[in-house]
């Protein structure tokens, strides 16, 4: 989807996909050492403020000039000097990562068409350092029917199979298709059909 859009959406004065992390994202976070985190299309930066709170070095990046000002407004609200996350106006396609040694990267909800899919996310893994970790939560076709949010287009969401294949690289820790409740803001409300992954660089 084009700038434009997400400019749109985020336009609101409320945080349209709330302000609280994702609960998986959340989760995972629980389990690790702060270090260095990527969050690609991290749009109002919920996930972003709650990283950079727990002493995690944070970089992010969107497409979108509103959805960026608001992540650092809520840095700002939450304590936080918005300086302390690296956040950058740009896309997958010209993102540039320096230096390429993550401890984490997640995606939260970062859904693209199967030729940029699998392009990104076959990059991004030479971004990590060896036994760095990549994080991964997104709508399954079966999310079609359902109303709780995410693309109406078939192609830009994923199997387990497909994101097996994607991440074929790594080490598979957790790769798990299931129903979950959202309650993440406006557009995120309701009963979902999520996969979830969480893969390792090897040492």
């Amino acid at each position: 989807m084009q700038a434009a859009f997400w400019d749109q959406r985020y336009a609101e004065s409320d945080y349209v996909y709330g302000t609280a992390p994702n609960v998986f994202f959340a989760d995972v976070l629980a389990t690790l050492p702060p270090g260095r985190l990527l969050l690609p299309c991290e749009g109002e930066g919920r996930n972003a403020v709650y990283a950079a709170a727990r002493g995690w070095s944070v970089q992010a990046f969107d497409q979108s000039a509103a959805g960026r000002d608001k992540a650092l407004r809520l840095a700002h609200h939450q304590g936080l000097d918005p300086d302390v996350i690296d956040y950058q106006l740009t896309d997958v396609r010209h993102f540039t990562p320096d230096p390429t040694d993550y401890d984490l990267i997640a995606l939260i909800y970062t859904h693209f068409g199967p030729d940029t899919r699998q392009a990104f996310f076959r990059q991004l893994q030479h971004w990590l350092r060896p036994g760095g970790q990549v994080l991964l939560e997104a709508f399954t076709p079966a999310q079609l029917q359902l109303s709780s949010g995410g693309p109406k287009d078939p192609q830009m969401l994923y199997t387990t199979e497909m994101l097996q294949n994607d991440f074929e690289e790594l080490d598979i820790l957790q790769l798990e298709h299931t129903r979950t409740h959202l309650d993440e803001g406006p557009f995120h409300q309701g009963e979902a059909d999520v996969v979830r992954l969480l893969a390792c660089r090897p040492i």
